[in-house]
């Protein structure tokens, strides 16, 4: 038997409470349904290598793979070829991609759904989110080539330097070069074993991007290799997730500090480091984003007068209405860099080979045309090429109009990612087509464990090892580079004074200690407003979070409130049509309303509080917030489910159950 039949799973879920639509369900035999995308399709096939969620669990409701397990209890794989670490790197990078989902009339041009639209909403946690996905995309990436690089320029690796220099200068000498870099890149692809001889490995945290040598991590230990910190991690994945996060609050507080004035010259001549004054007490101007700018410029004998000031809300106004587009730049980058390694390096259930050939037949002209062409027609080219581009402007402008004219999509038609990289998803898409997997199987995936608390300040188990590539590095100085300095924790840092706490520490704990008690009262209001029939009131109940979490949440129901009522929705496939339903208690076999899966035509995932009372909520109490999901349905109707437990899960279910296309917003 294989180790997922052998691993330990609870059986099939059944929900004797849960909402029944009909005395005796309906079951109905499996018919030939239209797969309206490449992912549908992968979904429903029949995979050769597989994992708990590809095995079908009959006329079940559905098969509960691990919803509330540990992660050491979970059967493995849950995806045939994927490690279950990568798969919840996936889901957890999902769930905050995605916001706001639309169902599409008509199939994508590339054959794959959940692209972003071209009207995507700006928000600033979603801008947010951009910016963290290119740094874990595109910005390790990068740095990652560029340590390749450094190791082959500094020579440490003589043999291999060697090898690449002999090649090079030969191909040079001989009017050989272009054609050998194309061939060599086109070995790359089409070839993966190539990629690790020819450039071995090796943690991106340990390599000094200058000298190309070992570096000690700048975490002070090697606990994660994809990281650029090295930095400790209890699942795969986390370490870069945080330091992107740091990343986008880097350039926060010096766009904070900048706007508030935050200068060495404006600082009073002759304050001791440490010492208690009234700048200790006074509260860091960066930490307030609203009238930053205008309080500095007070501060220095200006008078600003927004009446005035005709500049302001154009400069404002301009910088807002070019945040989307900029928004929409940076994920078509990470897009488009996602593409590319899923091309190179495809997961299951995605071809593998198809991709890397595609990329490699392209390159082939390329070749041929390096091959006959001599250096001196390329330049010729090149300037031909160059004078046309500045001096063709009108003829350039009329083709485009006619283009436009008479092929109104054709820019969308030429797009990469529905020509040379058709059918290759990006890390969302292979995400949606995974959890589609678990839905088909009747096995809904469980969620990314929960991370706890946070791991040791030690290196990961294999830290060090399989790099003997790295020459002439003694098993020393690997050691001394990968753990961490006992001095750290057992010097005399360890044993200094803990500093005395200020002043200023102590009004802004009393602040605090005001702030959580005004929220508390505010929010208590809130059953009396929902009596007396306030909408926003109702949709504030519950969503502070306590130590009374249902913990049994998923896959089939979910805590969630509606219209301030305490209750459970339940995402039935038992009946004739799969179908969303909200009961008021566990006990109750009515529901309240119920909307097949497939009439849902958009999903948004809603705040059960707005941003800045979110601020001040999480500041002041510590308390996590329990967020909503508005769907609506082709007829026009919405339900706003609030305070719902695992929101995330139950939105990933909704959004793959059906044959929905769906469109990111």
């Amino acid at each position: 038997m294989s180790a997922i039949d052998t691993t330990p799973v609870q059986g099939p879920v059944q929900t004797p409470q849960a909402p029944q639509f009909d005395e005796d369900p309906e079951f109905v035999d499996a018919v030939e349904e239209e797969l309206p995308t490449e992912s549908h399709a992968l979904a429903n096939a029949d995979h050769e290598e597989k994992g708990a969620a590809q095995i079908n669990h009959g006329q079940t409701e559905v098969r509960d793979l691990g919803w509330n397990e540990e992660a050491v209890d979970l059967p493995t794989p849950l995806v045939g070829g994927l490690p279950n670490e990568e798969l919840w790197t996936l889901v957890r990078r999902f769930n905050k991609q995605m916001y706001h989902v639309k169902s599409l009339p008509e199939p994508p041009i590339g054959g794959l759904d959940l692209n972003i639209a071209d009207e995507e909403e700006f928000s600033p946690d979603k801008l947010r989110a951009n910016i963290e996905r290119l740094y874990m995309t595109v910005i390790v990436g990068l740095v990652g080539f560029w340590n390749h690089i450094a190791r082959l320029r500094s020579w440490r690796e003589r043999n291999r330097t060697i090898a690449f220099a002999a090649v090079y200068f030969t191909a040079w000498a001989i009017d050989f070069l272009v054609p050998m870099i194309v061939s060599f890149v086109i070995v790359l692809i089409v070839y993966p074993p190539a990629r690790t001889y020819c450039f071995p490995p090796a943690p991106i945290a340990l390599i000094d991007s200058k000298t190309g040598g070992i570096k000690k991590p700048t975490a002070g230990v090697l606990g994660s290799d994809n990281s650029l910190t090295g930095a400790p991690e209890k699942h795969e994945g986390e370490a870069v997730e945080q330091e992107a996060s740091n990343f986008v609050n880097g350039f926060t507080s010096i766009a904070l500090s900048s706007a508030a004035g935050k200068h060495p010259q404006g600082d009073p001549h002759g304050e001791e480091e440490g010492a208690s004054s009234l700048e200790d007490s006074a509260p860091d101007p960066t930490n307030m984003a609203m009238h930053a700018a205008d309080a500095k410029d007070k501060s220095s004998g200006g008078n600003p007068n927004a009446k005035h000031d005709k500049t302001k809300e154009p400069m404002s106004a301009a910088m807002w209405s070019k945040t989307r587009p900029v928004m929409h730049a940076i994920a078509d980058i990470s897009d488009g860099w996602e593409r590319f390694a899923n091309a190179l390096s495809a997961t299951a259930p995605f071809p593998k080979e198809a991709p890397r050939v595609k990329l490699a037949a392209c390159l082939a002209p390329v070749l041929l045309a390096s091959i006959f062409t001599s250096s001196y027609m390329f330049t010729k080219m090149n300037g031909l090429f160059i004078g046309f581009g500045f001096f063709a402007d009108p003829l350039i402008w009329r083709g485009l109009s006619y283009l436009n004219r008479e092929f109104p999509n054709w820019q969308k038609l030429l797009e990469i990612r529905n020509t040379l990289l058709k059918g290759v998803p990006t890390n969302a898409q292979l995400t949606i087509t995974l959890l589609r997997i678990g839905e088909a199987n009747k096995a809904p995936l469980p969620p990314p464990p929960y991370s706890g608390p946070p791991p040791p300040d030690a290196a990961h188990a294999t830290a060090g090892q399989d790099l003997e590539h790295l020459e002439g590095v003694s098993d020393r100085e690997m050691a001394d580079a990968v753990h961490p300095d006992t001095a750290v924790t057992t010097g005399a840092d360890a044993a200094a004074p803990k500093p005395k706490r200020k002043t200023g520490h102590r009004i802004v704990a009393a602040m605090k200690h005001a702030t959580k008690g005004g929220v508390e009262t505010i929010l208590g209001t809130d059953r009396l407003k929902a009596a007396a029939g306030g909408e926003h009131a109702k949709n504030r109940l519950g969503v502070l979070q306590t130590d009374s979490i249902d913990k049994s949440a998923g896959p089939i129901q979910f805590s969630a409130r509606y219209k301030g009522k305490k209750g459970h929705a339940y995402i039935t496939t038992m009946a004739t049509s799969p179908a969303l339903s909200w009961t008021t208690q566990k006990e109750d076999i009515d529901p309240v309303f119920t909307i097949a899966i497939a009439d849902i035509k958009e999903i948004k995932k809603v705040g059960g509080l707005g941003w800045k009372t979110k601020l001040v909520v999480g500041w002041a109490t510590a308390r996590e917030i329990a967020d909503g999901l508005l769907i609506v349905e082709k007829d026009g109707n919405t339900k706003q489910l609030t305070a719902i437990a695992l929101r995330e899960e139950m939105f990933n279910r909704l959004v793959a159950m059906g044959t929905q296309m769906w469109e990111a917003w």
